[in-house]
């Protein structure tokens, strides 16, 4: 049962250290067509049932409570990989149409863009974020097991001129693979006004394989560019942005760094997620969930709803754990959380 937007009640999704979660991550699958080494293994995993995962409907219903109800202004769509999603066009049309004001973007692996990129573009997406390793084919086919280095920049090139900009690349560095590459993906993305964002590598793999002693940091990464590149801070303030930027050679091109375990910036946390199942996250790292789908199901008001998730962020932790002694990863690998 819904309530019309005469009856709907403003809360905001505070937890007890202040933090307010205005920007929503929606998983709409764990499925995806890559293997990447740092997240899923060769044979991939054991994919979530049909009947488990959210319907086009619930999925733009919960929108509906999180942009109407609760002060949600950006939602995020991600995966596994989104665009293997079969109802991704209508579902960011119709979010377009209950949140007209909100900004959508979605973080994909670009393999289906290149056909999709002139109908999500119409359907009301404001932009995308790209997940891109290296440029090398020999390198990318290394890292995802897939040999697709030309459909990734043939999506690229396809949001570009669907006007889904600005076009953000995500870019995670491995130890002896592509940790050599950060310059010559910095000069790619530059030369083509993509936004390039280095991630370092979290302890979200299925295999459970993450070590400190191997990860690239952003330091690592910083002092790798900046023996091609003279990177300067930013002037604006980053906020809650979890992205530290640099302007490239006086700019007006810059580059991110995004230190989620070496310079943690929870504190400054605005994100909620929800899983392709209908379970909210207050964390990426979360080792608990609240359902909001079994109660959807039963028959939930959209009040009820908004009340369970107001209840579920309140509880949220004042940072990710990761440099505590007891830190265990979330049992779901970042293929079924959503990014």
């Amino acid at each position: 049962m819904t309530t019309s937007p005469t009856d709907q009640t403003q809360q905001t999704l505070v937890d007890r250290f202040g933090r307010v979660a205005t920007d929503l991550r929606v998983s709409l699958t764990d499925r995806c067509n890559l293997r990447c080494t740092y997240c899923m293994p060769p044979e991939g995993l054991d994919w979530m049932p049909g009947d488990e995962a959210l319907t086009d409907d619930e999925v733009v219903r919960l929108i509906g409570v999180a942009t109407g109800r609760l002060g949600v202004d950006e939602v995020r769509f991600t995966g596994g990989e989104p665009l293997v999603r079969r109802g991704l066009v209508s579902i960011i049309g119709r979010t377009r149409e209950i949140a007209p004001h909100a900004e959508l973007s979605i973080t994909t692996n670009a393999l289906g863009l290149a056909k999709t990129a002139g109908a999500l573009a119409e359907a009301g997406l404001d932009r995308v974020n790209v997940s891109l390793d290296s440029i090398r084919p020999d390198t990318f086919a290394q890292i995802t097991r897939r040999d697709r280095l030309p459909d990734v920049i043939s999506g690229l090139e396809a949001a570009a001129e669907a006007g889904l900009g600005p076009i953000k690349i995500n870019a995670v560095l491995l130890r002896g693979v592509n940790d050599d590459q950060a310059a010559e993906l910095l000069g790619w993305s530059v030369e083509r006004g993509y936004e390039l964002r280095f991630i370092e590598q979290m302890p979200l793999d299925a295999q459970h394989g993450w070590s400190r002693e191997t990860m690239v940091t952003a330091d690592d990464t910083l002092a790798a560019l900046s023996a091609s590149f003279d990177l300067t801070p930013a002037e604006e303030p980053r906020g809650s942005a979890p992205a530290e930027l640099f302007h490239v050679d006086g700019g007006p091109a810059k580059v991110g760094i995004i230190a989620s375990v070496t310079r943690p910036f929870c504190g400054d946390c605005d994100r909620v997620r929800l899983t392709a199942d209908g379970q909210v996250r207050d964390c990426l790292f979360a080792r608990s969930e609240s359902d909001l789908r079994t109660p959807l199901r039963a028959g939930a008001s959209d009040d009820d709803l908004a009340a369970r998730w107001v209840t579920a962020m309140a509880g949220k932790a004042a940072g990710h754990g990761i440099d505590d002694l007891g830190f265990l990863q979330p049992d779901r690998p970042m293929s079924a959380i959503g990014g």
